[in-house]
């Protein structure tokens, strides 16, 4: 199998065949998102033995996500189906019947459609393969199939990842604008609490040098760059995750949520129309985000 190759989804399909010795061997593969790794295999009828090792080989391909494997044959060689009688049985159920006649006084006649309308009597046996006979053209089509479902996985990772690279990058244009309008946001705050206070103590004595401090102390809650740090820093990190070689699904799930906090706090503490416009478009943009990166593996 090949190395892995930056971002991939959970969503994909592949599909492999191999024809030997007139008999085509057909492996099926649909992934879909998930929490955690779970591989489903259906195998023909006696090859449980077969499926250990073909769990390893979509493995390979596979970290994250809900993965069923149909694998199945065609061709001329495929067994017939076999029918066992009950013998035992259809006897003791005759033997049965001849004792109900003679002590009810009744007279009848078992046919043959009688025992066939009987399921009981009748074992049919599904075909089954010698699965040693046909390993290794099960292991092809299995890794055909594995390369092709990994060919459309990357294919909608790096649709996916160019997505949410445009995204994040909005986000930091976002903070970049918030950076800008944050300071205005201070001296708002101080010069509305600087206008309550002149309100409440008009008339009385106070000492404007220890008015302003105080009034500076609670304007200082409006600040909000150390957020904006964090939130940048965040914002950053998503982007280096964006072309790692490893699962980052939940790494980038994770800073989502970090971004999200941030972003809640700025719009909490910047009391400021214009921020609170960016907040909305950041949020927006963090919600779009979110829904792409449940999709990555």
């Amino acid at each position: 199998m090949e190395k892995r190759n930056k971002l991939m989804s959970m969503t994909g399909y592949g599909r492999g065949e191999i024809d030997k010795n007139g008999i085509r061997y057909v492996t099926e593969i649909r992934s879909v998102n998930h929490r955690f790794l779970e591989i489903v295999i259906r195998l023909p009828h006696g090859w449980m033995g077969l499926e250990e090792a073909i769990r390893k080989q979509v493995q390979q391909v596979v970290k994250r996500g809900r993965v069923d494997v149909f694998i199945s044959l065609e061709g001329q060689l495929q067994p017939e189906r076999t029918v066992q009688v009950d013998w035992g049985l259809i006897e003791s159920f005759i033997q049965v019947g001849r004792q109900v006649e003679e002590r009810l006084g009744i007279e009848s006649r078992i046919t043959l459609a009688d025992l066939i309308s009987k399921p009981e009597f009748w074992l049919i046996e599904e075909p089954k393969w010698e699965a040693d006979d046909h390993r290794d053209a099960v292991f092809q089509s299995v890794e055909r199939a594995c390369l092709d479902l990994k060919e459309m996985r990357q294919r909608e990772g790096e649709h996916l990842g160019n997505d949410l690279m445009q995204r994040v990058k909005a986000i930091l244009a976002l903070a970049s604008k918030m950076k800008e309008e944050a300071p205005q946001a201070v001296r708002q705050m101080q010069n509305r609490l600087q206008d309550r206070m002149n309100e409440l103590l008009q008339g009385r004595e106070y000492d404007p040098d220890r008015l302003l401090m105080e009034v500076a102390i609670f304007a200082d809650k409006a600040d909000i760059s150390e957020e904006l740090t964090r939130l940048e820093s965040h914002a950053n990190q998503f982007m280096d995750a964006l072309g790692s070689a490893d699962p980052v699904g939940r790494r980038l799930d994770f800073l989502i949520q970090e971004m999200n906090r941030e972003v809640n706090t700025i719009g909490s503490k910047a009391n400021l129309r214009s921020i609170s416009a960016l907040v909305v478009d950041c949020k927006s943009e963090l919600e779009k985000m979110k829904e792409q990166v449940q999709n990555i593996e």
